[in-house]
């Protein structure tokens, strides 16, 4: 069984704040990271997410097959070079900087939450 077919489906939210001078160059950087992940196994897909009630704030949503399949990109030699076009973007005055999710089953109480400070 491989790590893209074990587990949980995962739900992961990183959260980012645009810069004032140019906004865009966030979504620059999220179209160079989107692009490098195309074929990451056990990544359904991602998406930029901003808020209506916090100007600037910027979350990536990625949803992946499982716990399992995130943390082996996670720990893998590409995952640093991949995201590095979004990392000045990331909200540091958060407590965390990214947070993992697991999709509960329906009318299942079963969460698994994993959480982190910089890096990713």
């Amino acid at each position: 069984m491989s790590p893209a077919d074990s587990g949980p489906a995962v739900r992961v939210l990183v959260w980012y704040r645009e810069p004032e001078s140019d906004p865009a160059a966030l979504r620059r950087a999220f179209g160079q990271v989107e692009r490098a992940l195309q074929r990451t196994p056990g990544l359904i897909r991602s998406e930029l997410l901003r808020s209506v009630v916090r100007h600037g704030s910027v979350a990536v949503h990625s949803e992946w097959t499982s716990l399992d399949a995130f943390l082996a990109w996670e720990k893998g030699p590409d995952h640093r070079r991949d995201t590095a076009p979004l990392r000045p973007y990331q909200d540091t005055g958060r407590d965390q900087v990214f947070d993992v999710y697991a999709v509960a089953p329906k009318g299942g109480t079963d969460v698994i939450t994993g959480a982190g400070r910089a890096g990713v």
